[in-house]
C-alpha cells in the first residue's frame, strides 16, 4: 500500500451480534522498538508476534539501511544487530512513510552519531511538527542542516563529533520525545537525564533495561519521574514475544459493546498500566468487560478480554488520563455516540498533531453522521443516542488517518443508517488484518 494509491472507500452497516474469539496484531510501540533495539544490539534478537504494518516495516528498513541484518523465518523475525555506537551512515534518505513513532525515535537514535542522516515521509508525516524532538537534540550538539519550515520533513541531521549529555524536562506528555532523548543518550558519553512530570507509556525504559542498558528510574514525592541512562554501554540481543496492541483491540472491543447481543473474547492483549485508559473509561461507562487469565509475558502484563454488549452512559474523562489512551479517543467517541447522556473528554491538545488534526476529524465525522457533539480547543463532548436511532448516513473524511478510518467503520456497525469512509487504504499502516478480523466476528463492512 502506498499513500498515493487510489482512494478506496468502505461502508459499515448495522450488524447482527458479533461473536467469537479474535487476536489483534502485535503492539505497535513494542514492535517499533523491537526492530530498533534489536538492530542496535550486539548479537541476535528473535521476535514473534511483531506487527507487520507498514509503519513498523519502515523502521525495519531504516535499521537495515544503517547496517542491521533483518530477515523473517516462518513466523519469527531474526535480527543481527550492529552493536551500540556502530550504526552506519545511510546511503539514501530514510523514508518513514506515515510513521511518526518510527521517525521521531530514529531521529533520537541517530542524532548523536557523527554522520549525516535525512528523513522523509508522506504528505501526512511531512505536515507534522518535529521540533519537539529536535529541540533536545540541538542541546546535545546535533545540527539540523536542513528542514522544511516549522521543523518539518524533509529533515537532515548532522551529528556532533562528541555529543553532550543533557538533563531535559519533557514539556508535554510525550513518550516519543522522552524516548528520542533516551535513545540519543545511548551514544553519548556520561549520563543523560529525562525528567517526566506526567508518566507516559514506558516501553522504552523497560525494553532498554531488558537489552542491558544501564538505565534507572526514580520517582520523587510529587510523582515526577527522573530517568537516567548511561551512554556507550553494551546492548545484547534478546528474545521478544510482542503482545497484542491495546489500541488495535479498542476497535473490536467498542464494536462488541455497541452492537446488540454481542459476546467476543480478544486474546493476548497488552495490559501495561500506561496503556489501559480506554479500558478503564469504558468500564466506567458501564461496559461489560471481563479481564481473563492475567499473566506476565516478557516483563509486560497481558490478559484476555471478554466483551459483551452493554448499555453505556456518559462520563467525564479527565485530562490526566489522556497519556494512557491518546490514540483511543476516536474510537471512544464512537462508543460515546451510543451512550446515555454526555461524555466529556478533556486534555486533548495532543490530538491536534497526530496523523491528522484528530480532534477536528472526529468532530466532523460525528457531525456528518448526526451525532450531537461540541469540539473545544482541547475538549470534545459527545451527547449519545442509545440504540443509534437516526444516526449514520454520512461520509467521513479520514485525512489519511488509520484510526479515524477504523473508528468510523466501528460506529457504522450500530447506527441506523450506513457510515461511509472516503478511504480505507491507510488502515494497513497499523492494522492490516482489521477488515478480515471484524468480518470474521460478524461485522458487515464492504
Amino acid at each position: 500500500m502506498t499513500h498515493n494509491a487510489e482512494p478506496r472507500p468502505a461502508v459499515a452497516r448495522q450488524s447482527e451480534a458479533l461473536r467469537g474469539k479474535a487476536r489483534v496484531p502485535g503492539d505497535k510501540s513494542i514492535s517499533h522498538r523491537s526492530f530498533m533495539f534489536g538492530g542496535l544490539a550486539s548479537g541476535e534478537t528473535r521476535i514473534t508476534g511483531l506487527l507487520e504494518g507498514e509503519d513498523v516495516m519502515r523502521t525495519g528498513e531504516a535499521m537495515k539501511a544503517m547496517g542491521a541484518r533483518i530477515e523473517k523465518n516462518g513466523n519469527e523475525w531474526i535480527i543481527n544487530g550492529v552493536g551500540n555506537g556502530c550504526l552506519l551512515e545511510p546511503q539514501a534518505p530514510l523514508d518513514f512513510g506515515n510513521a511518526g513513532t518510527g521517525s521521531r525515535l530514529t531521529m533520537g537514535l541517530v542524532g548523536t552519531y557523527d554522520m549525516e542522516t535525512t528523513f522523509i515521509g508522506d504528505a501526512s508525516l511531512s505536515g507534522r511538527p518535529m521540533g519537539r524532538v529536535l529541540e533536545p537534540l540541538r542541546q546535545m550538539g546535533v545540527q539540523v542542516v536542513k528542514a522544511a519550515p516549522g521543523d518539518r520533513m524533509p529533515i537532515t541531521l548532522r551529528g556532533p563529533k562528541h555529543a553532550a549529555p543533557i538533563t531535559y524536562r519533557v514539556p508535554m506528555a510525550s513518550a516519543q520525545v522522552k524516548s528520542a532523548v533516551l535513545l540519543a543518550g545511548l551514544n553519548t558519553p556520561g549520563v543523560t537525564t529525562v525528567i517526566e512530570p506526567t508518566m507516559t507509556r514506558d516501553h522504552t525504559e523497560k525494553m532498554l533495561q531488558g537489552f542491558g542498558a544501564n538505565l534507572d528510574v526514580e520517582t520523587d514525592e510529587q510523582g515526577v519521574r527522573h530517568i537516567f541512562i548511561e551512554g556507550q554501554g553494551k546492548l545484547t540481543g534478546q528474545t521478544i514475544a510482542v503482545p497484542g496492541d491495546p489500541s488495535s483491540a479498542g476497535f473490536p472491543l467498542v464494536a462488541a459493546l455497541i452492537v446488540p447481543d454481542s459476546d467476543i473474547t480478544i486474546e493476548n492483549v497488552l495490559m501495561n498500566p500506561t496503556r489501559t485508559g480506554l479500558l478503564l473509561t469504558l468500564q466506567e461507562m458501564g461496559g461489560n468487560i471481563e479481564i481473563l487469565n492475567p499473566r506476565d509475558a516478557g516483563g509486560e502484563d497481558v490478559a484476555d478480554l471478554r466483551v459483551r454488549s452493554s448499555e453505556l452512559r456518559g462520563v467525564v474523562v479527565p485530562a490526566a488520563r489522556a497519556p494512557s489512551m491518546i490514540d483511543e479517543y476516536p474510537v471512544l467517541a464512537a462508543a460515546a455516540a451510543f451512550a446515555e447522556g454526555e461524555t466529556l473528554m478533556q486534555g486533548l491538545e495532543e490530538l491536534r498533531v497526530k496523523e491528522s488534526d484528530r480532534l477536528a476529524a472526529v468532530a466532523r465525522g460525528l457531525e456528518a453522521n448526526g451525532v450531537d457533539c461540541t469540539e473545544g480547543e482541547t475538549t470534545l463532548s459527545v451527547r449519545g443516542r442509545p440504540g443509534g436511532k437516526g444516526l449514520g448516513g454520512g461520509t467521513v473524511a479520514t485525512h489519511l488517518d488509520h484510526r479515524i478510518a477504523m473508528s468510523f467503520l466501528v460506529l457504522g456497525l450500530a447506527t441506523e443508517k450506513p457510515v461511509t469512509i472516503d478511504d480505507a487504504n491507510m488502515i494497513a499502516t497499523s492494522f492490516p488484518e482489521f477488515m478480515g478480523l471484524m468480518k470474521e466476528l460478524g461485522a458487515t463492512i464492504d
